[in-house]
Parts: structure tokens; sequence; C-alpha cells
């Protein structure tokens, strides 16, 4: 790994986590590459292409820290992740899984094991199973997260900084649709397969560790960010449901009452970043269920219509996408559209060559009128985000009805949670957090199981204190060093909110709080 390629995925960091992540040429595509299995070959949900998996690279812990040290991006990061104390050799796994139709397919993951003469880098290791954010990039590839250009490069960068380095192994599915996996569509927030998905490369991973020379400790941390807030989350409720031991999850910014955000949406709160997101959703969730709509043009304006269900995950640049009229980069409704927006703020997302018809927003608005899930009330209320029942409804839209079936506010874990994401949040509204942890709350869970980490909140003095003046001191530093205008600033700041100044922090708490666990005996 040359220096370049740390500086470029330190330049990109987090941006490719979430919020219109992704784009990039190259890779992707493919089958599986091998022959007909013998017939007595492990070929089912979990099993493993090729064992042991390749190397993809590897660095000492001296080698890691000076690509770090080399630029002013990595120096601020090695500030929240601490000095690497551990070498990482990177293997790249290749499984297989099932689609959103319960088909078999094949997927693939990093497995980053850390290595040195630290104690921390020997002998039983915890296991960080880890989810990624929302990508475009359909070559996204965690284990090639050294490669400059890689679409993973930021994301994998952070993980490998804050888990690895720190004496942790690393098992961080790319997800089916993506990389090598012969998947044509990824199944976005697809709560089951998703679940499913961690779990088979979790299993896939364990089977080739007596391979690679690595021993397990046992426990099992799942965290994830952003979209992988949501998987993670997913994840912990399959293995609970299937009886496999978890030792404490952190879903991070998760939009994990999606069947809220996509209420809210119809009603005039967009996210930034929903005119990729609302393709990614319309098209997994036709797979899953065959009634989100009847053709394309019933959601989608016509100049986007034709193709948009299979446009997503692409090899082509997000940007590209964007400055070639396939998917606009903003404006989600109409100008003038009823209802509009729901704070002046948000008519961004109002406008010229919109992305959703006027026709489906009406049927969609008038659906939650008719048919109002009582834990998605907007205005939100304490009883909204606090009831038991939040899914107490029947949705007519198809799209609704997808969001309500994915919605994650329909379990309750018995292993300890940590939530975390920022009030401020553009891109994931942080009531989706609010709203599942209320609902957790509401059926019991105990207070010393659920900690929520709001980055914003720096009235509180806790154990995540430190990542909330960290994360308030980021944000001051971009505004301060972005050009132009007061409003300018904000709107830097805004833009990165998600994407590239709460993840590291988020991250952070993560590890914290998973330290606590296992300190803890957990």
């Amino acid at each position: 790994m040359q220096r370049r390629a740390a500086s470029a995925a330190l330049a990109g960091a987090a941006m490719l986590l979430a919020a219109c992540g992704g784009g990039g040429g190259g890779g992707g595509g493919g089958g599986i590459g091998i022959g007909l299995p013998p017939p007595t070959a492990d070929t089912g949900r979990g099993s493993v292409v090729t064992n042991p998996p390749e190397q993809a690279s590897k660095l000492t812990a001296d080698q890691f820290r000076s690509l770090l040290e080399a630029d002013a991006s990595g120096r601020a990061l090695l500030q929240v992740t601490g000095t690497p104390k551990c070498g990482i050799e990177t293997r790249y796994l290749e499984y297989r899984t099932i689609g959103g139709k319960n088909e078999a397919t094949n997927a693939t993951a990093a497995v980053m094991v850390p290595s040195g003469a630290d104690v921390a880098c020997n002998g039983a290791r915890p296991v960080v199973l880890y989810a990624h954010g929302t990508t475009a990039a359909r070559n996204f590839n965690m284990a090639k997260w050294t490669e400059a250009g890689q679409p993973a490069a930021g994301e994998g960068l952070l993980v490998a900084a804050m888990f690895a380095a720190q004496g942790y192994l690393v098992v961080a599915p790319n997800y089916a649709g993506y990389d090598k996996s012969t998947l044509p569509y990824h199944p976005y927030l697809n709560g089951d397969q998703q679940g499913k998905d961690m779990v088979d490369a979790l299993t896939a991973a364990r089977k080739t560790f007596s391979g690679i020379n690595v021993t397990d400790a046992g426990s099992l941390l799942i965290t994830g960010y952003s979209q992988g807030g949501y998987v993670a989350m997913a994840a912990h409720r399959e293995m609970q449901a299937t009886g496999k031991a978890v030792t404490a999850s952190a879903p991070l910014s998760a939009p994990s009452a999606i069947g809220l955000l996509a209420d809210y949406t119809f009603q005039g709160w967009p996210a930034l970043g929903s005119t990729l997101f609302v393709p990614l959703l319309s098209a997994s969730w036709q797979q899953q269920f065959g009634d989100v709509y009847g053709s394309t043009s019933d959601i989608y304006e016509s100049q986007y219509a034709a193709g948009i269900d299979t446009l997503l995950p692409s090899l082509t640049p997000i940007t590209t996408l964007f400055a070639n009229g396939k998917l606009p980069q903003l404006a989600l409704f109409p100008a003038g559209a009823t209802p509009g927006p729901v704070s002046p703020d948000l008519s961004i997302f109002y406008g010229a060559n919109n992305l959703i018809r006027q026709s489906y927003l009406t049927q969609a608005a008038s659906d939650i009128q008719a048919n109002p899930c009582p834990g998605n009330a907007l205005p939100p209320t304490a009883a909204s985000l606090s009831t038991t029942s939040p899914l107490d409804c029947r949705p007519a839209v198809g799209f609704r009805k997808a969001a309500r079936a994915n919605d994650l506010r329909n379990w309750l874990p018995t292993r300890p949670v940590l939530m975390c994401g920022g009030a401020n949040d553009p891109t994931v509204n942080f009531l989706s957090t609010r709203a599942t942890a209320g609902y957790f709350r509401a059926r019991g869970m105990p207070a010393a199981a659920l900690t929520v980490v709001d980055l914003e909140d720096n009235a509180t003095t806790d154990a995540y204190s430190a990542a909330r003046a960290g994360f308030a001191q980021a944000k001051s530093t971009l505004a301060q060093n972005s050009p132009g205008s007061d409003a300018d600033k904000a709107r830097a700041v805004t833009l990165a909110y998600h994407g590239t100044l709460a993840p590291p922090f988020c991250l952070a708490s993560a590890r914290g709080f998973f330290q606590g666990v296992l300190a803890a005996g957990g």
C-alpha cells in the first residue's frame, strides 16, 4: 500500500458511508468463479467458496501508523481511534447466501485479522461483525480498503483503524448485489435478507479461521453505520431468533424505524440523499413483495422510470448518474407539490426535473391519512415515540406496506444495545433512533441494557462525553475552514454531517461500549 492510497482513502473517508455514497468504475460483476461442486460439497447458506480466503493486504502496526500520520486527515483520525496497536492482515472471503426472494446467491466480505507483539493482537480475539453504509457503487469491496479509488476505501480505513488495529477480528460483508455477487439487485433495507446475509458471512468466516491461524474468543459484537446500523440491528434480531450468541450490538445512525422515515418523506420531511434511497428501496421491496408498483412509471416521472429498477447499484459513479440525468440530485418531488415541505429549508427537495410523480405522492399521503401508523405521527409526540404498538396499522400503498414489514420496531433485544446518532442529522432523522429506543423501553427493555448517545447532547456527562466534545469540535473546525458566508459554512456542516462528521465519533462510542460490556464479563 502506497502513501497516496492512504491519503486518497482518508480524503474521501466517511463520505462513502451513507448519504449519496459510492460511485466509481471497475470491479463488480462476474460469476462465482468455480466449477460444479462435488455432490458432498457444502453449498448452502454460510458455506465458503474458497478456503482459505485470499490475502488482500498486510500492514504492520508501524506501517499503518506512518500512513495515517502522513497527512492532516490521518492525524485527525488518529486522535479519535488512538495509535494502532496491531498490524492488519485483510482476507477476501466469498460465501454463499440468499437474495430478497430467498434465491441462492453469493456475496463477499473482508476479514481483518490483527497481528503483532502487543498482547491485544494475539491469542483469542473478540469478533466485530461490521455492516457498511449505503453506496451506489456496484464494485464496493471492504477487502480492498487499501486501494486508492476503491469505493470502500474510506469506510474500510475507518473500521480498520477503529477496530482491527486495536485487536478486534473484523468480519465486514459487502452484501448480496455488490462486488462479485451474481444477484442482479441489492436487497436494500430488506430486514430479513440483510440479517441472514450477515449471519451467513459470519458463519463462513468462522469456517476459515483455523486455516488462517485465527482464534475466535467467542465474543460477538455487531455494529454498523447508517444502512449498516439497520443491518446490524437486523443481524442481532436474526441471531437472537435463531439461538445464536450475541455479546452486544451498536446500530449507529440507523434507519431502523423505516416506516416512520417513509411516512415522514411523503408528508414533507425528505432526507438528504432521498433520490438515491427511494430507488434502492423500491427496487429491493418490489423483489421482496412484488406489489410496490405495477410499473415503475406508477411512482417515477417518465424521464427516470425506464430502467430505474435496475439502475442501482451501478458501476457508473453516482455523480455521473446525476450529470447524465439518470437521477436528480435533490428534487424528489415537484415544485409546488402537495403536501409540501414541513419547513422552508426542506424546499431544496422540491423542484424541476423531480423524481416522484405528484400522483404517487398524493396516493401515499392519502394512505397515511386513511391508514395511519401510531408510531409515525408527524409532528411526533412522546406517546408516538414510545408506543408498544407502533406498527398497528394496515397501509394500502405498496411502498408503505413494505416499509411497515421491514421496520425493526417488532422485536426486543435480550443483549445490551447502544444506539448513536446526531439530533440534527439531515440524512437519517434521529427520530428513527428515538422511536426505536422508545419502543424497546416501552416493551420493558432494562435501562441498563439500552444506551442512546445523541452527539448533540452536550448537557449530559457520561462515558460518551469525549465523543460528543470531539464531534462538536469537528463541526466547529469544518465551519471555520469553509469559505463563504455564515450560511455557506452552515451548509458545509449539513452536507458533511452524516457521512463525514458523525461516523468516527459514533464508532468510537461503539468501541467504548463494547469494551465496557466485555470488561463486565458480557
